[in-house]
């Protein structure tokens, strides 16, 4: 149980820091002057690779969270409220990195309409689930 422990711990911490970079790189795209097609080419191509990479990271995470979930029983029985409210937070943590495939698709289409700081408020979101969730996993306060 523990490799697996230690193997969803690592996981997560990767899915994250794409969570955290990728939407630096659409402040970057947003920022980017109309003709500078070099380098809206290249920083949407860095874009692309980082959100299959970490698509695979999140599978993976998702995958050894279910493994101990449901196959050492972590977090099952009474007392446990704080499985419950960590799960709500992965599907909003879900919803946010299936966002920024949209948002990559509107970046690649020429349809973003948002701001570089609209991409600044954005990119604060996986850090606020991050604390909440590391909270409800060492705390546990319920």
């Amino acid at each position: 149980m523990l490799w697996v422990k230690a193997l969803h711990i690592v996981f997560v911490t990767s899915w994250f820091a794409g969570l955290f970079y990728l939407p630096r790189i659409f402040v970057n795209l947003a920022m980017v002057p109309p003709g500078s097609v070099a380098e809206r080419e290249r920083l949407l191509l860095m874009a692309g690779k980082l959100y299959r990479f970490m698509t695979g990271l999140a599978v993976l995470a998702l995958a050894l969270g279910l493994w101990l979930w449901l196959g050492y029983g972590i977090g099952s029985g009474p007392g446990n409220g704080w499985l419950h409210a960590k799960l709500a937070i992965v599907v909003l943590l879900i919803g946010y990195h299936h966002g920024c495939g949209r948002l990559l698709k509107r970046f690649r289409a020429g349809e973003v309409t948002h701001g570089h700081r609209w991409f600044r408020w954005f990119n604060e979101a996986p850090v606020l689930m991050l604390l909440a969730v590391v909270i409800l996993v060492v705390v546990k306060p319920f």
